[in-house]
């Protein structure tokens, strides 16, 4: 099958739209010692997604977790329910049987969270604590019992190409789930399609002659993506990733190489 190239503004939408699914609720965005019971606020609602159109299809939504409040230094359970973010993504399910789940641990200026995939049975929040331990530190999230060891072996489609490409973004959301501060990696990176004219370059490889998002299909089942992004955190620079798939499941081989040093034109 031949390459399939997307708009890039089509895959920023379903970016976007997988982040505000994932987006932490305001009483677990910081610690709560910076709040008290009365100046706690409600979860906001999402932003309207009619805009979006027929981008995206509808999947199976999953229960929502009663909401914790935040504490500083230590891993909770996460209110968000990072299935909702597939409910509308084309051509990508939640396999029967299953649910996500997420932790969430918050310091003053810093943040990191995990997402797992469990049996539905062992989805709420009773069991969920039960994998909380004082002993967890930053380094250490908490592993529910009977996790999957790759949220993505939770994940089932229609192996389209557009599932693969749109599994290639939601799989670097869910890891960022939870991260802010000095622990925000693919937060930094740009979508791109192009070199922006407002950097120069200084290549470690040649040049992609082309950099706008792709995926393909191979006879035999496996599949690729590659896209482009721009770090615009530093140290500046141009990636290239390239993810591959197998043709039973969408746990991927991901490779995420720094292509390029980038600098601001003067």
């Amino acid at each position: 099958m031949s390459i399939q190239k997307f708009p890039l503004t089509t895959i920023q939408k379903v970016r976007q739209y997988i982040q505000s699914a994932l987006v932490l609720p305001e009483s677990e965005q910081q610690p709560p010692s910076t709040k008290t019971f009365e100046d706690d606020d409600e979860v906001p609602e999402p932003e309207s997604l009619d805009a979006l159109g027929d981008l995206f299809k509808f999947g199976g939504p999953s229960e929502i977790m009663d909401s914790n409040a935040s504490a500083s230094g230590r891993w909770l359970v996460s209110a968000v329910n990072p299935a909702d973010a597939l409910i509308r993504l084309p051509g990508l399910t939640l396999k029967q049987g299953l649910r996500l789940v997420g932790y969430i641990y918050r310091s003053e200026k810093s943040g990191k969270g995990v997402v797992w995939a469990v049996p539905e049975v062992l989805s709420v929040t009773a069991e969920l604590e039960k994998a909380l331990s004082d002993e967890l530190d930053l380094a250490h999230p908490p592993q529910p019992s009977q996790a999957l060891k790759d949220v993505m072996e939770s994940i089932e489609g229609d192996r389209s190409v557009v599932s693969f490409m749109v599994a290639s973004i939601l799989r670097r959301e869910m890891l960022e789930f939870g991260s802010a501060g000095k622990h925000c990696r693919w937060t930094h990176h740009r979508l791109i399609d192009g070199i922006p004219n407002t950097i120069v370059p200084e290549w470690r490889t040649a040049p992609p002659q082309e950099f706008a998002p792709r995926a393909r299909i191979f006879p035999d089942g496996r599949a690729a993506v590659e896209f482009f992004t721009c770090r615009v955190a530093a140290p500046t620079a141009i990636f290239r990733h390239i993810d591959q798939y197998p043709a039973d499941s969408y746990v991927v081989n991901s490779l995420d190489r720094a292509i390029a040093l980038v600098q601001r034109r003067s």
